[in-house]
């Protein structure tokens, strides 16, 4: 038996962290000083299509891509500038979140994920070259 569940640590994370509606977060998206994160696998945003200039950060290099002292770290996360995470459903970003937040670096998560960022009326951009990484 585990000693918690993934719903309890989603829900743990969400008390601690910034979460923003879907509907907030498509007016902060043209916010030069905002920065939209998409954590989703890249087969999800193939699939779904993604939010037009959002940065793609796979979730499993996340903490190291947000880390100046890691060899893997980006440029793009060391800008003093407002960063909103999003998975599809609210769930994974919640999480990244806090950790990021244990980690020192301050962002905020979209709450419904890009399925809400959708549901919201969200513009969704996609690719027609379904071999090509968005950027």
């Amino acid at each position: 038996m585990l000693k918690k569940t993934s719903a309890q640590m989603v829900a743990s994370a969400r008390d601690r962290i910034e979460e923003i509606s879907a509907q907030h977060a498509i007016r902060l998206a043209s916010d030069p000083n905002v920065v939209i994160v998409d954590i989703r696998d890249i087969r999800e945003r193939q699939r779904s299509g993604y939010i037009e200039n959002s940065m793609h950060a796979p979730r499993g290099m996340l903490e190291f891509w947000v880390d100046p002292e890691s060899p893997y770290a980006k440029p793009d996360f060391q800008q003093d500038k407002k960063f909103i995470f999003h998975c599809a459903s609210g769930w994974r970003s919640a999480l990244a979140v806090a950790t990021l937040q244990d980690m020192g670096f301050e962002a905020a998560h979209i709450r419904e994920g890009f399925t809400g960022w959708v549901e919201a009326g969200g513009p969704v951009k996609k690719d027609e070259d379904k071999n090509r990484q968005p950027a």
